[in-house]
């Protein structure tokens, strides 16, 4: 492999690398310090921790109570750092699907990843979680 091969190489490398992290699923809550947090099937309360856009997905009143799953790197056996918004780590699961987390706007037709205000026109997004695998479809996007 020539060097310029594996530079081109290497962050595809290290992108899968993080999408293939650790992952916990369970109930979405918050701990007894008001953080958001993962109850577990065995009762187990995993914090969980992210980017700015992330909290605000884990902090989206809409996802409360929801069988929720989040992959990232675990800090500590009750602390996972989810990955990076960009990766699409947060997801919901619903009628045995597994459906990423995103927010629509019905106005603009813009997909974001964050809940708010839609960019374009200023409405609030609402929630709506999607088959990843029409994640790569522009008309998701």
């Amino acid at each position: 492999m020539k060097r310029r091969d594996f530079l081109l190489f290497a962050p595809v490398a290290v992108t899968a690398a993080r999408a293939a992290g650790d992952s916990v699923r369970g109930t979405l809550t918050k701990s007894g310090a008001g953080k958001p947090a993962v109850k577990t099937r065995d009762g187990r309360l995993v914090e969980l921790i992210g980017d700015n856009p992330t909290m605000l997905v884990l902090s989206d009143q809409r996802l409360a109570g929801a069988d929720f799953e989040a992959v990232g790197q675990r800090k500590s056996p009750d602390v996972l750092e989810i990955a990076p918004i960009h990766t699409r780590a947060m997801f919901v699961h619903k009628a045995g699907k597994r459906l990423a987390v995103s927010y629509w706007c019905d106005i603009c037709y813009i997909r974001t990843w964050a809940p708010g205000k839609c960019w374009c026109c200023q409405e609030e997004t609402r929630l709506d979680p999607v088959d990843p695998a029409t994640l790569d479809d522009k008309s998701s996007k």
